[in-house]
């Protein structure tokens, strides 16, 4: 039976930018051509995928250790765990895994499995405490408001938006430093409208980024207003 598989030519290889290999010379080719936008986003993309791979076991190791202690340090990642907890839920180093992810998001819930930590993706603890904690509010509205996670968007658009203003990711000075977002006024309110617009986007049922804005928009009062299970935005 033939292979209908082919590597990629030298000249397509070229053409990204990127050079395969582990070695020295591979390493710093990269590097160098990165820095000076040598590079296509392909190239780029395989780059980025070589050097996860290359650092996997570092980066998990990492993830897990700031995991374990914000597990029992974290005031934040304490209180969601207890109110998870009441719920009949739990939520322990045995569900709450680091991975390495293809694809460039810092974390997820999914219902019958957890929550992934893309250790590949997390810059240090600040970050994994904003995304447990993000992921946490998944997991409370699921067990508290039996959110639907297929084909319903209103449901999916409130608790991107839930997540985002209770987590602590939209505060000014973490979208300061790492967005460059400078505006003082609205910013904490744009930050959570653009993030859970993203987010409802790359579902498979939004048709496109308008729809994702309308439903967000229906749905933007009740949802940013409801704090639950805190009395008020915590971070």
């Amino acid at each position: 039976m033939s292979d209908d598989k082919t590597s990629p030519s030298p000249d397509n290889q070229e053409d990204s930018g990127f050079v395969p290999g582990d070695d020295f010379t591979a390493r710093w080719t990269n590097y160098f051509r990165l820095a000076l936008g040598r590079m296509t986003d392909d190239g780029e993309r395989q780059w980025k995928k070589a050097r996860d791979l290359r650092n996997e076991a570092t980066d998990c190791a990492r993830c897990e250790k700031h995991r374990d202690y914000l597990l029992n340090y974290s005031p934040i990642i304490r209180f969601m765990r207890q109110n998870i907890n009441k719920l009949g839920g739990d939520l322990h180093s045995e569900n709450i895994r680091c991975r390495r992810c293809d694809t460039r998001q810092s974390g997820g819930f999914e219902k019958s499995y957890g929550i992934i930590l893309c250790a590949n993706e997390l810059r240090d603890q600040g970050h994994v405490e904003d995304t447990m904690a993000h992921e946490m509010i998944h997991a409370y509205d699921h067990l508290r408001f039996q959110v639907q996670w297929s084909g319903n968007l209103r449901h999916a658009a409130c608790t991107e938006i839930r997540a985002s203003a209770l987590s602590g990711e939209c505060r000014w000075i973490r979208e300061f430093w790492t967005k460059g977002q400078y505006k003082v006024t609205q910013q904490f309110q744009e930050c959570i409208r653009r993030r859970a617009v993203l987010s409802v986007a790359n579902r498979p049922e939004c048709k496109d980024d308008v729809q994702a804005a309308k439903v967000v928009n229906e749905v933007w009062d009740s949802c940013f207003s409801d704090t639950r299970p805190f009395d008020e935005v915590y971070r």
